[in-house]
């Protein structure tokens, strides 16, 4: 009986512990305004963001939603700030060193080469990048931050209690990518990728929705990536 009630326990946490890995992004037939203003964002947000390396709980809370249409994939980000640290900048530039913002990995084939990187600040300064191999099984760290995504908007919101970003990101854009194997998804298909917060705030932190159990890369961990599915 004991036996039987540690296998039943193992069971319902891994089953926990699958799903917890895997994130829906659901369909939408209404139009999305990139403004940074989520009054009208009708997706059911997701979160709250952890410690990316721990799992531990964040100073300042960080909530996800992810929806998608037959030409665009859609982020919505709601980030509770109390010391916004940043600026207006040139679109390109490193403000991962420097700035408070969000990131999203993308990686469609699950393969852990030629994915793609987009971060974006509470200035609405972004960046696009490829992350062509980081393992030295496949050539070592390898990016190019000159990629170009083309059609991407994001914008983001200074609100009361911190700010909001919306990104939006073509498949069109996503078909570019030389050895990327991008198929234009459908009800069901599943990607690797994951979001991340930096706060330079208070307390530095770096945040995930989903925690890594290595700290090798950083965030760049693609095979402890979550499941991202195409859902009605």
């Amino acid at each position: 009986m004991k036996s039987n009630l540690v296998l039943f326990v193992l069971s319902f946490v891994f089953s926990i512990t699958t799903y917890s890995q895997t994130f829906p992004i659901r369909k939408t037939n209404q139009k999305v305004s990139i403004d940074g203003d989520l009054s009208d964002w009708k997706v059911p947000f997701q979160g709250p963001f952890v410690i990316h390396n721990s799992g531990e709980k964040a100073a300042q809370q960080t909530f996800v939603s992810f929806s998608w249409d037959d030409e665009n994939l859609y982020i919505a980000y709601r980030a509770e700030d109390s010391k916004i640290v940043g600026s207006k900048q040139q679109n390109d530039s490193p403000i991962f060193n420097s700035d408070d913002l969000v990131e999203i990995f993308i990686d469609p084939d699950g393969d852990g080469q030629n994915y793609l990187e987009v971060g974006v600040n509470a200035f609405s300064t972004n960046y696009d990048m490829l992350i062509k191999c980081i393992s030295p099984t496949c050539g070592g760290w390898n990016t190019s931050l000159f990629f170009n995504l083309s059609g991407m908007e994001a914008v983001s919101k200074i609100t009361s209690g911190g700010f909001c970003t919306e990104v939006k990101i073509p498949f069109s854009a996503l078909e570019t990518i030389q050895n990327g194997n991008f198929n234009k998804p459908k009800i069901g298909t599943k990607w690797k990728g994951n979001v991340f917060r930096i706060d330079y705030g208070n307390v530095a932190e770096y945040l995930a929705l989903q925690a890594y159990k290595s700290s090798a890369f950083g965030f760049h961990q693609p095979k402890e990536f979550a499941v991202l599915e195409f859902v009605e």
